[in-house]
């Protein structure tokens, strides 16, 4: 068996809490507040790129800052698990599926204030889509961000894991992020508290920030992965709103730059579903690299493949299931571990009822 332990609550409490929410009830309740935007068990597969999780008992997409404070405050009041997501392009959620409310940030409007001097700040909320986004730029001649035109999540995703390419990355461009802080409603307040991080005060690094302190998977002495520590409202801190600097360029510049970076990207990234790289590179070496040297390139398990292409990727190649891809990443990371001593740690999250039995 394939267990993904959630250590933050106890087991105990954690089964109480989902065998006491009542889903008809609740989504009675926010369905008067939300109507067609919430959803009754809803297939998982159909929000993350992957292409695999069983059913949310509840599924909503929540639209503006005052939903979000709304629904955070009210499942903190009502001891109602939730589970907030962007666009599931570095999740990987289990067959089970998810107990309690998945909620989407589609929070995705943005202004730039320009400061006449050939610079600007973009103020955008964490919903904002990175390629709808970097579209609009160009032909408004600002630049900043033009080295991410493959990355398919959000800017709020975008600044838990520091995404980038091609030598840049945000974190280069990131000012600061307005979080809501829902600790402080857990422990009894009347609603959760929004606070400013600036860019010194984000840990940014490679493909980590502060935000992932907390949400890093590890594997257990027989090479199984185990989540990260799960609470009643997850994540605890949730980005609302960047600050990200720009700068004038030449569109037609930005564009040529662009048009490079994703014929880059289809040469040497697979086509089919998956969720980019799986494992983070090591210092000084390729994950892909290690992972096609210890024999894995094109290995299979079900309909899930170690990518032909590029072997840090894992395909859905028809109908995979998350145990299919689950066994591959315990297989990779066994593999690379026992023959170049090199533990590596795993890019993607983990979400939902893990408990799968290994094919």
């Amino acid at each position: 068996m394939i267990w993904l332990r959630n250590l933050a609550l106890s087991k105990h409490a954690l089964e109480e809490i989902c065998m006491t929410f009542d889903a008809e009830t609740v989504y009675s309740e926010l369905h008067k507040l939300l109507g067609a935007r919430i959803r009754r068990n809803e297939p998982l597969a159909r929000h993350c790129t992957f292409g695999v999780g069983g059913l949310a008992d509840i599924w909503v997409s929540l639209e503006t800052q005052q939903e979000l404070v709304d629904i955070v405050t009210r499942c903190a009041e009502r001891r109602w698990p939730l589970l907030l997501v962007g666009n599931g392009t570095n999740t990987l959620y289990a067959d089970a599926g998810v107990r309690g409310i998945v909620a989407r940030i589609a929070l995705n409007s943005y202004t730039i204030e320009d400061s006449g001097d050939g610079n600007a700040l973009l103020l955008a909320e964490a919903g904002v889509s990175w390629p709808r986004l970097l579209n609009d730029l160009v032909t408004l001649g600002w630049g900043g961000l033009e080295f991410g035109p493959g990355i398919p999540g959000t800017l709020g995703g975008g600044v838990i894991s520091n995404a980038g390419a091609h030598h840049g990355d945000l974190g280069q461009v990131l000012a600061w992020v307005d979080v809501l802080d829902v600790r402080y409603a857990e422990r009894g307040s009347a609603v959760p508290v929004v606070e400013r991080y600036q860019h010194s005060a984000l840990a940014l690094g490679y493909r980590h920030s502060r935000f992932r302190t907390q949400r890093h998977v590890q594997f257990d002495a027989q090479g199984y992965p185990i989540a990260a520590a799960c609470q009643l409202i997850e994540p605890a801190e949730i980005i609302m709103q960047l600050g990200i600097y720009l700068h004038r360029e030449d569109p037609q510049k930005l564009r040529m730059v662009i048009e490079e970076y994703k014929q880059h990207r289809k040469r040497t990234q697979p086509p089919q579903q998956s969720a980019g790289s799986i494992f983070k590179n090591p210092v000084g070496d390729y994950a892909g690299r290690l992972i096609e040297a210890a024999g894995m390139k094109g290995m299979m398990r079900g309909k899930a493949q170690i990518s032909e292409r590029h072997a840090n990727f894992i395909v859905n190649v028809g109908a995979a299931s998350a145990a299919d891809v689950a066994a591959l990443i315990k297989e990779a990371h066994t593999r690379v571990l026992e023959r170049f001593g090199v533990d590596l740690e795993l890019e993607v999250e983990l979400r939902g009822e893990w408990k799968v039995t290994q094919s």
